[in-house]
């Protein structure tokens, strides 16, 4: 059985997927409000079982309103993904800062030595 950070990113790894998530980011939509831009390269079983993977995933959560199934983003289900992800954001960020302070203490040294250089030439 896979963990939940494992069902998540198994889930967003779909470019399908994906696009079903940016497009439930304007709102809520029905299952065929959904189905309609990928009719003409699947079947609607298809594009139902990549919401029910969403849905397992805890991305998205459906709910019915007469015949029709309205599916939403589930703003919790990302958040564990967002944590694991914050973790390596913060360690490439002080990555790059302590990069970009060693070259610009190397710039530095490079500026004074030219200077230093220029200097001796001229006496």
């Amino acid at each position: 059985m896979q963990d939940s950070l494992s069902r998540k990113f198994a889930a967003l790894a779909d470019p399908t997927r994906r696009a079903m998530l940016t497009r439930l980011m304007q709102g809520q939509a029905s299952v065929s409000e959904i189905a309609t831009p990928f009719l003409d390269q699947m079947s609607l079983p298809a594009v139902t079982k990549h919401l029910k993977v969403l849905e397992n995933a805890g991305l998205v959560t459906k709910t019915q309103e007469a015949q029709r199934r309205l599916c939403n983003l589930n703003p919790d289900g990302f958040k564990d993904t967002v944590e694991f992800l914050e973790q390596y954001r913060q360690m490439w960020e002080e990555s790059l800062d302590r990069l970009g302070e060693y070259l610009e203490s190397v710039t530095s040294n490079q500026k004074n030595a030219a200077r230093k250089t220029s200097h001796g030439r001229r006496k």
